[in-house]
């Protein structure tokens, strides 16, 4: 795939995809269009050499090629994102309404920087839960997609030290904005609505509850003089699971290898769907039934967790390491934690530096400074629930966890070509 190609195949994910459940659609799709089969948690699996992918919650996502030789002989290539990112999430009971206007109170979901929220315009997304006539209980997604609220800042001349220091009462301050209306209008009447613009088929009888998040209309782009930066919310892991996937679609149908996305990670995976709950474990033990095969692939395999890495700001140059300041444009970012907020060891970070230098891919390295706190990621939680040498690699952005990102448009492509080479290597996964 050629770097342009894969490039505006990521804005348009982006774009489509503005919860971890439109993410995990999207994807599915991608997979289902490349001729993989769909597997149903709730069925039997019968699983021979080719391509599947299986969902939970529908938000999150397995996909894998099952090799032609035994993956208890070659193990399994991994490799892990999330589907999830930082945002502001409606509340079950979420109109307020004052001085005529009605308002959405929000949540805060995950690490988010919040004073890039003010001044946007913002749309809703998620998943509905509905009954129908017969009482059945259904799951729908939806997306307004047309701006149709907005946090608007308070004016300078009301709060004079706005710029000098302003601290944000997320309970108070951010509720969005989304009419002028009377006690009358509810968010469930807008919610019908909606499905009944995007399903006309559908009579949604009841609404009995919604996942339901506010994001930025604002498309994501190409910037800077030279075209090199990608600009967009949610690269902070959608530039991975995308990457990812598309990595797969190349894999060697010998070698057995898999992509897991899964959800909430930006609130510590712990969940069913999330990286700290059985998903991943339970398609091994389904994919591999007899035990002491599965355990030895296990212990043959590599995961290359793809969270991202942190940029080095060039007006905040002091947050970084001197000798650990990843650059965009300069290719993936090995990151290294000795007190294993990243599950990187010098065997697999080893594996994946060699791997890089075969395949010409620049590679470089991220430690924290020592006298800052460290983030983790999905690495480290899988390779405590599955037992897998792990790595964490990630591509460098800068506002990382801000409703907009930026990263660099060489970088895509170079963890593509990494992932690639990764799914097509036949040796051994490791030292020896």
């Amino acid at each position: 795939m050629q770097k342009k190609i894969l490039n505006q195949g990521l804005l348009d994910y982006l774009q489509q995809s503005p919860t971890p459940f439109h993410a995990t659609t999207n994807l599915a799709s991608i997979l289902s269009d490349d001729g993989f089969t769909e597997l149903d948690e709730a069925e039997t699996w019968k699983v021979k050499s080719g391509k599947y992918f299986v969902t939970r919650n529908q938000s999150s996502i397995v996909a894998f090629v099952m090799g032609k030789r035994n993956p208890a002989e070659t193990g399994i290539r991994m490799s892990g994102a999330h589907t999830d990112s930082p945002c502001l999430k409606v509340k079950p009971r979420p109109e307020t309404y004052c001085q005529g206007y009605l308002q959405l109170g929000v949540e805060v979901y995950g690490g988010v920087l919040l004073n890039p929220w003010y001044d946007r315009d913002l749309s809703l997304a998620g998943r509905v839960t509905y009954q129908v006539k017969s009482k059945n209980i259904h799951n729908l997604l939806i997306n307004f997609m047309q701006p149709m609220a907005v946090i608007p800042s308070l004016a300078i001349h009301l709060d004079r030290d706005a710029n000098k220091s302003r601290s944000i009462n997320p309970q108070n301050d951010i509720p969005p904005i989304l009419m002028q209306a009377g006690e009358n209008q509810t968010l469930a009447a807008l919610l019908k609505k909606q499905i009944k613009k995007e399903h006309p088929k559908i009579n949604a009888q009841r609404i009995l509850a919604h996942e339901l998040s506010f994001y930025d209309t604002n498309p994501a782009s190409i910037i800077g003089m030279k075209d090199e930066f990608i600009s967009g919310a949610r690269l902070d892991n959608l530039l991975s699971c995308y990457v990812g996937i598309q990595s797969l679609l190349n894999a060697d149908p010998l070698v057995s290898s898999l992509v897991v996305c899964t959800d909430h990670e930006e609130v510590g995976s712990a969940s069913a769907a999330g990286a700290q709950g059985p998903f991943l474990e339970a398609v091994l033990q389904r994919i591999i039934p007899d035990s002491e095969d599965r355990l030895r692939a296990i212990a043959k395999s590599l995961l290359v967790s793809t969270d991202n890495a942190h940029g080095i700001h060039p007006n905040y140059t002091d947050r970084h390491d001197a000798n650990h300041g990843p650059i965009l444009n300069k290719g993936p970012v090995i990151k290294v934690n000795a007190n294993q907020r990243y599950a990187t060891n010098s065997e697999t970070e080893g594996y994946f530096s060699l791997l890089c230098e075969k395949n010409k891919v620049p590679c470089q390295k991220f430690v924290s400074r020592t006298d800052m706190a460290c983030g983790t990621t999905i690495g480290p939680i899988t390779a405590k629930e599955i037992g897998v040498r792990t790595l964490d690699v990630g591509v460098p952005p800068f506002a990382m966890h801000s409703i907009r990102e930026l990263a660099g448009t060489e970088d895509p492509f170079h963890l593509y070509r990494a992932l690639s080479a990764f799914f097509n290597d036949r040796g051994e996964l490791g030292a020896t």
